[in-house]
């Protein structure tokens, strides 16, 4: 089953707020969710089921969620700072068997990600927090901030075949 029969037999539920658009070459979907920490992961769910089902980013699936999970916790924590008046905004644009474009918006004023602290460094290994920006970096082939820091823009392609890699013998 592919992602547009999955949406038009009603298999998947969708969330309350948004749109969908299917191409015969992509899938784009348009959702906000209010600032809570408990609306991210039914999000999540839903949009890594049409990822998986669309095979945009086959082999990789666990890496875009992971990412997608690190960017929204962003959002609704540090972003919106769980501000119930606040909406985060996710756009998914899935290319068959292309990749997958992630895009995170939040309502609040913004961060330098260049100021963020080297999770990686020797002082922060024990650190509690501060692993989100890292490991959406390490995740995703491509990560970019946008408007001041409050969108993130991240891209992910189908992992490479075993087939392609082999040579002949």
């Amino acid at each position: 089953m592919n992602a547009a029969s999955a949406v038009t037999d009603g298999s998947i539920a969708s969330p309350r707020f948004g749109k969908m658009r299917i191409t015969s070459s992509s899938m784009t979907v348009e959702v906000w969710i209010p600032s809570e920490i408990e609306a991210i992961s039914p999000l999540v769910d839903w949009l890594m089921q049409l990822i998986e089902q669309s095979r945009c980013a086959a082999g990789n699936e666990p890496a875009v969620e992971l990412a997608l999970r690190e960017a929204l916790n962003n959002a609704v924590l540090h972003g919106n700072r769980t501000d119930a008046h606040k909406l985060v905004e996710v756009c998914c644009c899935c290319e068959w068997g292309k990749g997958v474009w992630l895009i995170v918006k939040d309502q609040g004023n913004g961060f330098d990600p260049n100021a963020v602290p080297d999770a990686l460094a020797p002082e922060r290994l024990e650190a509690e927090h501060g692993r989100g920006i890292c490991l959406m970096r390490l995740s995703m082939d491509q990560v970019l901030f946008e408007h001041g820091g409050t969108e993130v823009r991240m891209w992910k392609g189908p992992a490479a075949r075993s087939w392609r890699r082999k040579t002949s013998q």
